[in-house]
């Protein structure tokens, strides 16, 4: 018997009825519907085998600048490069025509149930079902049968697939990259209490609820989960590793300043990464320490000109923008002193690549990144936009050489015992293996 979603997903009505005060009641025939095919659905029996057919689901645009990329790459090439065979899916690889037939189709329907149902619509909510609704139609082309393991890189595949698992019953693992509803509430994108904070916590919730377990990068990530649902059985600690090789772009390599202590900061130049913080911080350095420094910002970004323009200000003429680059491995292998002042993060790849490299490191108490930097170990903590407490850590590695040596090489030796894509890939594949042993939710 074929089995019926609608659109808006029903557990989505349901929220968003508690929070108009909406009584739940059958929705119109108007209201969107998607018929889930079980034409390619097999029973749940999984033969015992070496090699594994993983899809890897993303709703953001692959490949693409940034962490979550450069994850999705290395895991998919590592479970490759292991026998496996691995699709990626994401929106961009949609056909556009079939994608700009669907949106013109859906907006008017979702306006008018929203309208009926609420008497207006959110421009948010609005967006995030129109483009939950394009995806779930792509695939629902594909023959989801054939793979032995969904992995989702985010709430809104994870809700997308759970809802294809009622049919296809696979084991399905969610890695977090980020807690979605509460970094956007605490850099004022909703606010506290609105629709948009109801409807995406739901989402996140039930991402969890559909997910048999969740890998995550970072052990910090376990109680904000938990809150939203997770139990502390059902996640799995796997710190992103990275193939990190010197050599590349060494052939265009950045002519460096001899006889001075090089300083990099490699991040996109937005507005959470605290570049303003950075230049802040060494405004406070004295000049005559300044003069045997050379500071090195690599990226590119909306922030740039407000950058350079704060830079020229504040008479920072050792500072220079040397905007994106190829050759990252190249500069970092020439970096005395590797910043990040990120005010809001993850687990940046930028920060693993700087410990392969054998800089000292310099990082906000953000997200993951304390499991990789202990404090005057492997580098130094500082608070998020804490301009005097970076620059007091500037002033100490750029005075201080043998502290400044001895951190770099305990980051060093510490991302190459576990901070290798090889770590990490075997480990998740073990998860997948054992997952499959369980078998996937019925």
């Amino acid at each position: 018997m074929n089995e019926m979603f609608t659109i808006p997903y029903p557990y989505m009505v349901q929220t968003l009825d508690q929070y108009y005060g909406v009584k739940t009641r059958p929705q119109k025939k108007t209201a969107i519907k998607t018929q889930m095919k079980q034409s390619h659905r097999i029973p749940r029996v999984y033969r015992k085998k070496k090699k594994l057919s993983i899809l890897i689901a993303t709703f953001w645009d692959y490949p693409h600048t940034g962490g979550l990329s450069n994850y999705i790459k290395t895991l998919s090439e590592g479970l490759k490069r292991r026998g496996h065979k691995v699709d990626i899916i994401s929106p961009n690889q949609f056909p556009s025509a079939k994608v700009k037939k669907l949106r013109t189709a859906v907006v008017p329907l979702l306006k008018d149930f929203f309208r009926d149902r609420y008497g207006d619509y959110n421009d948010h909510i609005l967006r995030n079902n129109r483009l939950m609704f394009i995806y779930e139609q792509m695939l629902q082309k594909m023959n989801l049968g054939k793979y032995d393991v969904f992995h989702a890189q985010d709430l809104f595949t994870a809700n997308i697939l759970g809802r294809f698992n009622r049919i296809y019953k696979k084991p399905l693992l969610f890695t977090p990259h980020g807690m979605f509803t509460f970094n956007r509430l605490k850099f004022h994108i909703f606010k506290k209490g609105s629709v948009e904070e109801a409807y995406y916590k739901k989402l996140e919730m039930k991402a969890i609820e559909y997910s048999d377990r969740l890998i995550i990068i970072s052990d910090t990530f376990r109680s904000p989960l938990m809150k939203l649902g997770a139990v502390q059985e059902d996640m799995t600690t796997v710190v992103t590793g990275i193939d990190y090789d010197a050599k590349t772009g060494l052939k265009k390599k950045t002519p460096l300043p001899k006889n001075k202590i090089i300083i990099s900061c490699i991040a996109r130049l937005g507005p959470r990464k605290g570049h303003n913080h950075l230049l802040d911080a060494l405004s406070r350095i004295p000049a005559n320490v300044l003069d045997h420094v050379e500071v090195l910002i690599v990226g590119d970004g909306e922030r740039r000109s407000a950058l350079e323009e704060q830079a020229r200000k504040l008479k920072l003429s050792m500072v220079s923008f040397l905007g994106k680059r190829d050759d990252v491995p190249a500069i970092l292998e020439g970096t005395d002193i590797f910043v990040l002042p990120t005010i809001n993060d993850s687990l940046p790849i930028s920060i693993i690549e700087a410990m392969f490299s054998g800089s000292a490191i310099i990082a906000t108490d953000c997200g993951g990144i304390p499991d990789l930097i202990r404090h005057n170990k492997t580098g130094l903590i500082v608070e998020p936009g804490n301009a005097k407490d970076l620059a007091r850590a500037l002033a100490f590695f750029i005075y201080n050489k043998p502290a400044r040596q001895r951190a770099a090489l305990n980051a060093k030796a510490y991302a190459e015992k576990y901070l290798s894509s090889e770590t990490m890939i075997k480990n998740i594949e073990s998860i997948y293996q054992n997952t499959i042993k369980l078998g996937g939710k019925s």
